[in-house]
């Protein structure tokens, strides 16, 4: 009988993603853009760990404390805008006429409920716009002057287009128009997905695109999908890397379908998508993902990807390259 009690309790803590001891597990992934990342000085490589692990620990410690997967999401991501590290809010990459111009999305895996923002130029923090949207509107998607009106509306704040431009990035800006070089263009999207208490999943995705991109361009981060998708039967996916084969694979949705039609587990559906589909097309980057058991993948085909991950269940860790 005492078997059969432990049996029972293994199967309903299976059924609810609830660990043996009680304690639902949930847990947060971040990253910080996928690239040419190798041999990076060593203090600029621990400026690095330390700001993903800020993230992270901002965004496990709202999950800890009963918040949402999307509060979660959206805390880890803001420090990360907030970042000249990184590709989104400050310190995002110029476009090919010399200024910023911001993309972001956030979905629900609870209710699939999705917002998005993109050629944003003066919102601090286009994550915060995106969620805005996804509440507050009846659209997923708004862009460029009407995201900003809506902004606006709702009391956001704005800021000067310099607010973005850092003295690295303008300096990378001036050296790239003159070689026409965008390698450097892939690192530093950020994005972040999380599984709280509750069993819902929440996925977001921030960034400046690429360098010298064409005044207008949106690459695959607000594209729901292709940078950014959630769902509670499946898994929540934040992606970064060359944006245009991202949307021309539907890689984040890919990786839910594989797992949902031909039942794969979330490390198999990633790994293919990432390391087999873009392979073909000989397209860089990587994804971080998270399924509604807890479990996670962090697959990337370049050099080096920023990522941090923290679970419930103990694993704590934060890595640049393979």
């Amino acid at each position: 009988m005492k078997r059969l009690f432990i049996l029972t309790g293994l199967i309903v803590c299976l059924a609810f993603n609830i660990d043996y001891y009680g304690q639902e597990k949930f847990g947060i992934v971040i990253h910080g853009g996928a690239g040419v990342i190798k041999d990076l000085p060593a203090d600029l490589e621990n400026q690095y760990k330390a700001k993903l692990s800020e993230a992270l620990e901002a965004g496990y410690k709202i999950l800890e404390s009963g918040g949402s997967s999307l509060d979660a999401v959206t805390k880890a991501i803001n420090i990360m805008e907030d970042s000249p590290l990184f590709n989104a809010g400050k310190g995002a990459v110029l476009n090919d006429l010399g200024f910023a111009e911001l993309d972001a999305s956030i979905m629900d895996g609870g209710n699939l409920n999705a917002g998005a923002v993109a050629g944003i130029r003066h919102i601090k923090n286009p994550i915060n716009l995106a969620r805005l949207v996804m509440e507050k509107s009846p659209h997923v998607m708004l862009i460029g002057r009407g995201a900003e009106e809506f902004a606006f509306q709702n009391g956001f704040q704005f800021v000067d287009s310099t607010y973005f431009i850092t003295e690295l990035r303008f300096r990378q800006y001036f050296r790239m128009k003159k070689q026409r070089d965008s390698a450097e263009a892939l690192k530093g999207t950020v994005g972040a997905v999380a599984l709280d208490k509750n069993g819902n999943l929440a996925a977001g995705t921030s960034t400046g695109g690429m360098m010298l991109k064409k005044l207008g361009r949106v690459g695959d981060s607000p594209i729901i999908g292709a940078g950014t998708y959630a769902n509670n039967n499946t898994c929540a996916v934040s992606a970064t890397g060359h944006g245009e084969f991202f949307i021309r694979l539907g890689v984040a949705k890919d990786i839910s379908d594989l797992m949902e039609y031909k039942k794969m587990s979330l490390n198999e559906a990633a790994d293919i998508v990432i390391n087999k589909k873009l392979v073909e097309f000989n397209a860089d980057g990587g994804v971080i993902a998270m399924d509604r058991f807890g479990n996670y993948a962090t697959p990337f085909n370049t050099p080096g990807m920023f990522r941090g991950v923290k679970i419930s269940d103990g694993v704590h860790e934060v890595k640049i390259y393979k």
